[in-house]
């Protein structure tokens, strides 16, 4: 797959949220939907635990479109609803968690590594995030 950085989005019209999450059936492993000034927005299902991570650098979004979730933090808990997003503020270490398969869309910086710092077996490197 190509750079990020030289990679040209595609060209579309409009991105059907429910016929993008139809495309996919993989967990954790997100999927770039678009490009827009340097960010990306990026579809995935979660269920279960992920990894507890932060982003030194980054900010992250997570927008529920589907589901429930919960973003663990270190000192607290915030409980996500469909249409319901929060902002991981950089820095600051969280763990996504879904009880049952969850649709999440997500806003980041193009080069935010999936799970910043740490190396897990549900790491996906930049490069090899899919365009849906």
């Amino acid at each position: 797959m190509p750079d990020l950085d030289t990679q040209t989005p595609p060209v579309r019209d409009k991105v059907n949220l429910a016929e993008a999450f139809g495309g996919f059936d993989d967990r954790w492993s997100p999927k770039i939907a678009a490009e827009l000034n340097g960010q990306l927005v990026k579809l995935a299902k979660v269920e279960g635990e992920f990894v507890w991570h932060a982003h030194a650098d980054e900010d992250e979004m997570f927008l529920v479109v589907k589901g429930e979730m919960t973003l663990r933090l270190r000192d607290r808990e915030v409980h996500l609803r469909e249409g319901e997003f929060f902002v991981v503020p950089r820095g600051v270490e969280h763990q996504p968690v879904a009880s049952e398969e969850a649709h999440i869309l997500l806003f980041e910086p193009k080069a935010t590594a999936h799970t910043g710092e740490v190396d897990d077996p549900l790491t996906v490197a930049v490069d090899d995030q899919p365009w849906i």
